[in-house]
């Protein structure tokens, strides 16, 4: 997770939303991402959608078994879906979102049980970190005046 806040802080310093992902395997990272919307102008270009990608031309599949993803925020339903499709083993996040989160806070899209498959999911790791960072982003493009593209 401690790579994932790295990659966050990357996108936050370019003026994307400060969200960062990895994929593990055997303990190895495979795969990197980090928000990337506004520079690349695409709305699937999400840290975790960013991590698959570069996982999954790493490994060369599209599946990911036996990998883990590491997000500092609550996927939501795009990339819940996603990583439900790329069989990731297990999804850890670290600062809830009760807004539009896909892994039980408003929804919970990646234990649903009508999927034909059901990553564990396991929820708050350096929550605090993961956190602080987003309120800080958000804290500063308020005082300027800014938001991110909408």
């Amino acid at each position: 997770m401690e790579q994932a806040l790295l990659l966050a802080e990357k996108a936050g310093a370019a003026g994307e939303v400060p969200v960062g992902a990895v994929v593990v395997k055997d303990g190895e990272i495979i795969g990197r991402g980090w928000n990337q919307n506004i520079s690349l102008q695409d709305p699937s270009a999400h840290a975790e959608i960013m991590a698959m990608r570069d996982a999954g031309q790493f490994i060369g599949n599209h599946r990911l078994p036996g990998c883990d993803l590491y997000v500092t925020l609550e996927p939501c339903p795009m990339c819940a879906g996603a990583m439900i499709h790329a069989r990731f083993d297990r999804i850890v996040f670290g600062a809830t979102d009760p807004k539009t989160g896909a892994a039980g806070g408003k929804f919970d899209l990646l234990s649903d049980p009508a999927h034909n498959h059901a990553p564990a999911v396991d929820g708050g790791c350096l929550e605090e970190q993961c956190s602080e960072l987003l309120k800080s982003f958000f804290r500063q493009r308020r005082q300027k005046g800014n938001s991110p593209e909408t």
